[in-house]
């Protein structure tokens, strides 16, 4: 048989944050379904914990944010 691929885990979609203790170097990534969800949790935890909003992940990939961009005319 043999042995089975590796292959690299999928992101889930949806909101991410990460929350830490203070001080600490890691934590852990809750993931959430809407923006409203994520900054629930975030407002939750961080009178006691360090929060990081890791953004929102689709498809296995970061989701930026809208940018401008300017055309060559301007």
């Amino acid at each position: 048989m043999g042995r089975p691929p590796v292959l690299p885990k999928k992101k889930k979609d949806g909101f991410w944050l990460e929350v830490r203790n203070k001080g600490a170097k890691s934590g852990t990534i809750l993931i959430r379904d809407s923006h409203q969800a994520m900054m629930q949790a975030a407002k939750m935890y961080e009178t006691t914990k360090d929060v990081i909003i890791l953004g929102e992940h689709k498809n296995g990939k970061r989701v930026e944010e809208k940018s401008t961009r300017k055309s060559k005319g301007e």
